[in-house]
């Protein structure tokens, strides 16, 4: 498909980019990204209703149990007991939430990239570039692309392995459809890393999430953290 100006991605030029995702933290994008899959929230067997409930008990008891009707409210809730703020973007048109404690840098090739403090090759990066699409279904399904990605990673020299773990699709701002991605690599570069990733086409112009963190055998990305950058790639989307 021809491109009417150099400063559009073709469908081509965007599996590259995703594909860079995971060389290194200063390509985390131009690199770029994509997952979902799993409820971020949820509720331990073993876990008691008593007098004094801990406040951790108490908001995971409420953004479990909280009607549907109030998803701005569960989300809020779960949001500052994870620790997370907004961020948002006016001028490019994305938001998401990240960590408070991990730091915003500059780095070529980002629109926006956030790294945890003294683990920098821990990130989470969006990129944002224009293209001729209307919407990311014109790329393919879900699934075409979580294909072409992973056989993207695979072809690298520094790719040992590659696992796709899930595949999701959901709604955003404006009926917008956002996909998620959820894989693993195993690279010469950095060993085990867990990629949670989100794209979605608004506007003519396509944005994509990438959050990488180190997922060692030695180090693996324990359940407290992982529900933290679910959190991440869910609060992806257009700025309303």
């Amino acid at each position: 498909m021809a491109l009417r100006s150099s400063s559009t991605l073709s469908r081509s030029t965007f599996f590259h980019q995703l594909s860079q995702s995971t060389s290194t933290s200063s390509r985390t994008f131009v690199s770029i990204l994509f997952p979902k899959s799993t409820s971020p929230t949820c509720i331990h067997k073993d876990m008691h209703l008593s007098p004094s409930l801990s406040k951790r008990n108490l908001t995971l008891l409420l953004t479990t149990f909280l009607s549907v009707p109030l998803p701005n409210v569960r989300h809020a809730l779960l949001a500052q007991e994870l620790d997370l703020q907004r961020y948002t973007d006016s001028k490019e048109g994305f938001t998401l939430l990240t960590p408070s404690s991990w730091t915003k840098v500059d780095k070529a090739g980002a629109t926006v990239l956030f790294q945890e403090a003294n683990m920098g090759s821990n990130n989470i990066g969006v990129v944002v570039n224009p293209v001729r699409l209307a919407s990311l279904e014109e790329f393919g399904t879900p699934q075409f692309v979580a294909d072409k990605l992973l056989q993207a990673e695979r072809r690298k020299e520094s790719t040992k392995e590659a696992e796709l773990i899930t595949v999701a699709e959901r709604p955003g701002e404006g009926g917008l459809r956002i996909y998620e991605f959820e894989y693993k690599v195993d690279s010469t570069r950095g060993g085990m890393k867990r990629i949670f990733s989100a794209a979605f086409v608004a506007s003519k112009k396509l944005y994509l999430l990438n959050i990488v963190h180190s997922d060692k055998p030695e180090s693996p990305l324990d359940q407290d953290k992982r529900m933290i950058l679910e959190q991440v790639l869910h609060s992806f989307d257009a700025a309303a």
